[in-house]
């Protein structure tokens, strides 16, 4: 689908650059949300250099452990995400994006996201051999994990006021 308006730049400030904290090959795990729907899409890693081009141009970028090298999402397949919000997490070391995600989807097999196969046995659910055992089709047939968490991992994310004591709540 078409996204009419696509970049949107995060203007992070150096301070919450400096709260990332990637693991010892130097990534941090960055989940894809889908704005509009909250329906993950996919996790891919990013290093230093990826979070700042994925801010600055407002298209998520990553690093292919495999590969060893940068790739923007949609280069190739035309799939392309644009970045609506960026998120850190309490310890900085989980990134969250939500994104606009253009053209089929997020997953590499073609998929809208690359959370399609459930656990256990579940009712028309499939196995998930060799790569087949898609969870349904979920919501509006759209390939979602059901309908349960899983789907998503923040419906909404809440408002942060800045009023949390150091070292906050655990």
């Amino acid at each position: 689908m078409p996204v009419s308006s696509p970049a949107t730049p995060v203007d992070a400030l150096p301070g919450q650059l400096a709260e990332v904290r990637y693991n010892a090959d130097g990534l941090v795990p960055a989940i894809v949300q889908e704005a509009g729907t909250g329906q993950v899409l996919m996790l891919g890693w990013m290093n230093e250099a990826a979070l700042k081009e994925t801010l600055d141009t407002g298209r998520t970028v990553f690093w292919s452990r495999s590969r060893k090298e940068r790739w923007r999402k949609g280069d190739t397949s035309g799939d392309r995400q644009w970045v609506r919000e960026a998120w850190y997490d309490c310890d900085g070391d989980t990134l969250l994006f939500l994104v606009d995600q253009e053209g089929k989807g997020a997953c590499h097999t073609g998929k809208r996201t690359c959370f399609f196969r459930r656990f256990g046995n579940v009712a028309g659910a499939g196995t998930g051999a060799a790569g087949t055992g898609a969870a349904g089709t979920g919501a509006a047939g759209t390939g979602a994990v059901g309908t349960g968490a899983a789907a998503t991992i923040a419906p909404a994310v809440p408002e942060v006021s800045g009023d949390e004591p150091e070292g906050g709540r655990r």
